[in-house]
């Protein structure tokens, strides 16, 4: 065959290629279809576990069989995301129906993980059996080939019950995601009864049956109002708090006990919450909590905070909803697969694909079964015919050469070949007229069945077979007898799977914390040349004036209520509020600057600390390593952000020198090849924080500032240079931006 080039647009290849990609990723792995409330992954790992025979009643087989033979046949996506599924389906703070029945670690609440699959073993629960797989055989759903076309698997389950509402789904698909919270199965049931019976009923009446979510975690709806809107639109965020009770301690203490959790607190979320509320006590933001403990087990969650004498539990309750995950929210995308496309549903967009889903299940079923009786209808009738002439069957069977002579006579009346007693004989038997099946059970019967006893028995289930094709023809005639079987299998799981509601769904006021207004006394912020920052209170360092002074490259005196502005050579300025740094004694070590703000001290150094609340009162002196300076007004810095650019530098240059300008003065430059300039600070003009600045040096190639002197006036300072005193304060008083002089 000659060669055919195609030409395409790339960009329309990759569309087409990407678009195929995400919908097989959104319908065959990521996103529940609403039949069923099934990925394919849970799909399949369930029915393998039917076929393997592993039901509620035999033994726990290891998961490890479970999840190779599901992988191996239907599932060729790695065992690990297998385990998972089938680890989620035994977990019952996660699913409000377990859906697989767990033999050993299946991990728990807190976050553990489950044990590795050759140590688990599971099988299905009895919901699951009755609920989900009980009907397979019955040609209820479409069966469709496995990924290499050698085993078939279901396309759906036939569950009977709305699953998607009641398990609840959270799956991430590309451009998609699904999160659907559990709900109550015994008010879903009542919600779709009340469908049934008038598929005109509105979400709102709906609502009466389905309060809103029911976590397996329990807690608290507080957002009852705006229900109705995500219900409507299958799109909303819900509001849940933890419960909390508030008990008497040892001691006249107050202990806050936390008994149940927001659904979105599991796993590792309860250990955030922990250190959350660590955090607080070490912020000084709840000074009032003496202990935390986790006494949580197998009964229950059971977190106790123990507060002191004379605390304020409500308040402190309400810091608790405002700064930790104890309130929170869950997001609502009731996305599912739904005419194999995904949708989003709400409340009655969900029970209606379900219940059109129940009638075409029990449509396929009943006519099934319908074919069935009628299949045995035909062959009762034929055997107990049979009985009332079995003198002449018994004849022909004796006069027939081989079976198909005797069938022939059976089913035909052809009586030719055939040795008969009487002519009698032969001429009813060339009347007879049994069908094909009829004529195969009178051959196959055995002669017991001519037991006068076996013939009342064949009677009478002739009469049941009857009666069932009766019920059978009313269910598939009748619309209302359809309705009311699916009733009727609603109401059984119900009363043998349902359970009481576990969270409350109510409109509560939004948490209000009143922060406790903290006494202001002076304190001294101290920080030695690593870096260790630490706070100690007036009377300390006063006690211990020498040391700390010896001991530490800065000493600010503010306010505990305030905040200290950090400036870097790099020209940032970093502020830290006070209450972030620990109160300690002289001689405690303190903690790193780095940890508690965004000053990071491999890349840049600190150079003037100062207090942020009077900082407005003051004038800062810049000057950078190349020589430029300027005097800038402390209102520029007195900001709430956490860093900003104190300073604009040129390419190469740094801050060598800050200091704050209380005084007039002088100012003496030196740099690295000698030169000494000595200028009154009135030369240097005040800028922006955001302008360079001016010259006040001239240097040489290659030279820059070494050494920077701030004199007051009426100041004397000497320095050793070259094994000589110099006084500085004498030196000749030069302008701005000149070379200066030569000291050798």
């Amino acid at each position: 065959m000659p060669e055919t080039i195609l030409k395409t647009e790339y960009s329309e290849v990759m569309e087409k290629s990407y678009i195929d990609y995400a919908m097989s990723v959104i319908i065959s792995r990521a996103v529940p279809d609403v039949r069923d409330g099934l990925k394919p992954v849970q799909r399949r790992t369930l029915y393998d576990m039917h076929e393997l025979g592993i039901k509620y009643d035999k033994p726990y087989r290891k998961s490890a069989r479970i999840v190779g033979d599901t992988m191996g046949k239907y599932h060729p996506h790695g065992d690990s995301s297998i385990y998972e599924a089938l680890v989620v389906m035994t977990q019952d703070f996660k699913k409000e129906l377990p859906l697989v029945d767990g033999h050993g670690n299946f991990g728990n609440i807190e976050g553990d993980g489950a044990a590795a699959m050759r140590y688990t073993e599971a099988r299905l629960q009895k919901v699951t059996q009755e609920g989900f797989l009980a009907d397979l055989d019955k040609d209820v759903v479409n069966f469709i080939p496995n990924f290499d076309e050698t085993e078939e698997e279901p396309e759906v389950l036939p569950c009977k019950i709305p699953n998607f509402l009641i398990n609840g789904s959270e799956g991430i698909a590309v451009g998609m995601v699904t999160s659907t919270p559990p709900h109550n199965l015994s008010e879903v049931i009542d919600a779709t009864k009340a469908y049934l019976n008038n598929p005109e009923i509105t979400t709102k009446e709906l609502m009466k049956y389905v309060k809103g979510p029911d976590f397996p975690t329990g807690g608290i709806v507080i957002n009852k109002d705006d229900l109705l809107d995500i219900y409507e639109t299958g799109v909303g965020k819900i509001k849940i708090r933890g419960k909390v009770d508030i008990e008497k301690g040892k001691n006249g203490k107050t202990n806050v006990v936390i008994t149940e959790i927001p659904y979105t607190m599991i796993g590792m979320n309860i250990s955030k919450f922990l250190s959350d509320v660590a955090a607080l006590y070490d912020s000084k933001k709840a000074p009032e909590i003496v202990d935390i403990t986790n006494q949580s087990s197998k009964e229950g969650i059971k977190i106790v905070i123990e507060l002191k004498k004379d605390a304020d539990a409500e308040n402190f309750v309400n810091l608790l909803y405002k700064k930790t995950k104890l309130e929170d929210t869950f997001g609502v995308n009731m996305l599912a697969i739904a005419d194999n496309k995904p949708e989003i549903l709400g409340l009655k967009g969900v029970i209606k694909n379900c219940v059109d889903f129940y009638y075409e299940v029990n449509k396929r079923k009943y006519t099934t079964l319908l074919e069935k009786e009628n299949e045995r209808k035909e062959i009762q009738e034929g055997l107990i015919r049979a009985c009332n002439v079995i003198d002449l069957i018994i004849e022909i069977l004796r006069g027939s050469k081989d079976r198909q002579m005797a069938k022939n006579c059976l089913v035909n009346g052809e009586t030719l070949g055939i040795n008969f007693k009487s002519k009698e004989s032969k001429v009813m038997a060339s009347l007879l007229n049994f069908t094909e099946k009829q004529a195969n059970a009178i051959l196959e019967m055995r002669l017991y069945k001519l037991i006068g006893l076996e013939i009342d028995a064949l009677i009478k289930e002739h009469d049941e077979t009857m009666a069932n094709i009766y019920m059978y023809e009313d269910i598939l005639d009748r619309h209302d007898s359809m309705t009311q079987v699916i009733i009727n299998d609603l109401d059984y799981y119900k009363k043998n799977f349902g359970r009481p509601r576990r969270t409350v769904i109510e409109n509560a006021e939004e948490a209000v914390y009143e922060e406790k207004a903290v006494e202001e006394t002076d304190i001294y912020v101290l920080m030695d040349r690593f870096g260790y920052i630490k706070c100690v209170d007036k009377l300390a360092y006063e006690r211990n004036i020498e040391t700390i002074n010896e001991e530490n490259k800065y000493i600010v005196l503010t306010k505990n209520t305030g905040k200290i502005c950090a400036f870097t050579d790099m020209g940032n300025m970093y502020t830290i509020k006070n209450f972030d740094i620990p109160m300690g004694r002289a001689k405690d070590k303190g903690v790193a600057i780095d940890n508690i703000s965004l000053y990071n001290s491999k890349d840049e150094a600190i150079i003037c600390l100062c207090s942020l609340s009077d900082i407005n009162l003051y004038r800062f002196l810049f000057i950078t390593k190349m020589g430029m300076c300027k005097v800038v007004s402390g209102d520029e810095f007195d900001v709430s952000r956490r860093q900003i650019a104190a300073t604009k530098l040129m390419d190469d240059d740094k801050v060598a020198y800050i200091s704050v300008l209380n005084t007039r003065g002088y100012v003496v430059f030196k740099s690295t090849d000698g030169y000494f300039l000595r200028f009154s600070i009135d030369d240097i003009p005040e800028k922006k924080k955001n302008a360079v600045g001016v010259r006040g040096m001239k240097l040489n190639a290659g030279a820059y500032l070494e050494d920077i002197y701030y004199i007051n006036e009426g100041e004397s300072k000497v320095i050793n240079y070259h094994d000589k005193d110099v006084d500085l304060s004498k030196l000749k008083l030069l302008s701005r931006d000149s070379k200066g002089s030569k000291l050798r």
